[in-house]
């Protein structure tokens, strides 16, 4: 059930951070698989069903099983996220992304030695699995590899202000979104630049990004304490 505390403006301005800065990996790896598999999405499933139907009325059944592959395995990342994000307990965002780390330093290497089905693989599993970093009442509560929840949320903070509402909720769903065009832009002029190292940028970033949750987890550990 969706709540206002589920709302991305429920949070505090460093785990606001986090997700647009998390959004902007998953960009990155996305457009990065995209042209690596030739037009598979690595995160964003809304696309793949559209083109896994589409492929299904045009007897491309090759492709068929290659995109419901795709969609397959980012469930079980989602799965695998949330068993551990439940048994992380308070640091169940550190524990994620060490685990989406993990994910994405063995996608690396598939690449970097030429081997794009199991490379795109990995990927699949580490975008499924980061949208497990946010979860309230065992319910993602901040989507981190699809837009389209955040544009519909953008739309209404705005048609709220013409009814009086606050003018200081849409601006974390824009820069959700912009976060993930940008990691996007990346991914794609890292794929044509960087070649078989392109993935290696969103290891050391999903890395750092782990790194700032585990400072967060201490800082917040450090104000209960101190209350």
């Amino acid at each position: 059930m969706y709540t206002e505390t589920s709302k991305m403006t429920s949070y505090d301005r460093n785990a606001i951070a986090l997700a647009v800065g998390l959004s902007c990996l998953a960009g990155y790896v996305d457009a990065s698989g995209f042209l690596a598999t030739g037009g598979v999405f690595v995160s964003f499933m809304s696309g793949n069903s559209t083109r896994l139907s589409v492929a299904l009325v045009n007897n491309r059944y090759q492709y068929a099983y290659l995109v419901f592959g795709v969609i397959f395995l980012f469930v079980v990342g989602v799965i695998v996220g949330t068993v551990v994000s439940r048994q992380a307990g308070d640091r169940r965002k550190t524990w994620v992304l060490m685990i989406v780390t993990i994910l994405l330093f063995i996608a690396a290497i598939c690449h970097t030695i030429g081997q794009t089905y199991a490379s795109t693989a990995f990927m699949v599993l580490a975008m499924g699995a980061e949208n497990a970093v946010f979860q309230r009442d065992g319910e993602v509560s901040i989507g981190l590899t699809y837009m389209t929840g955040t544009l519909v949320k953008l739309g209404q903070q705005i048609a709220a202000i013409m009814f009086g509402g606050s003018k200081d909720t849409w601006w974390p769903y824009a820069l959700h979104w912009l976060g993930l065009v940008s990691g996007a832009i990346l991914g794609a002029w890292a794929h044509g630049a960087l070649l078989a190292l392109t993935l290696w940028p969103a290891v050391l970033a999903a890395l750092f990004f782990c790194a700032c949750s585990a400072k967060l987890n201490i800082a917040t550990s450090q104000r209960t304490g101190q209350n």
